[in-house]
């Protein structure tokens, strides 16, 4: 593959990473996008920034995995205490009992 074409590969693919940005923003770089487009422009040593752009791509794609599979095995991360300790007794096959309220006459 010729190098402009790898470069502009790494960059797209770089992008594709990143999180989405709203619609409504996206005549507005980051500054997360302009330092990736400065960096790409700039050609001071391509066989160092390849092999670095490689990298940052290869981890990138690592956190991404990281964060899908946490998400997946751990469902309980971004719930109420309440709320995990609720089906955490229903997966037991117990029911919490009612909380008492006061203000209930």
């Amino acid at each position: 593959m010729s190098q402009p074409a790898r470069l502009r590969s790494l960059y797209r693919s770089l992008l594709r990473e990143l999180p989405p940005r709203p619609l409504s923003s996206m005549d507005s770089r980051s500054p997360l996008h302009q330092k990736l487009r400065q960096s790409f422009s700039n050609e001071a040593s391509p066989e160092n920034a390849v092999s670095q752009a490689e990298q940052l791509l290869q981890y990138l794609k690592a956190q991404r995995q990281y964060t899908t599979l946490l998400e997946r095995y751990n469902p309980g991360m971004n719930m109420e205490d309440e709320e995990r300790i609720r089906l955490s007794a229903r997966r037991v096959g117990m029911n919490l009992p009612k909380e008492y309220n006061i203000n209930q006459n």
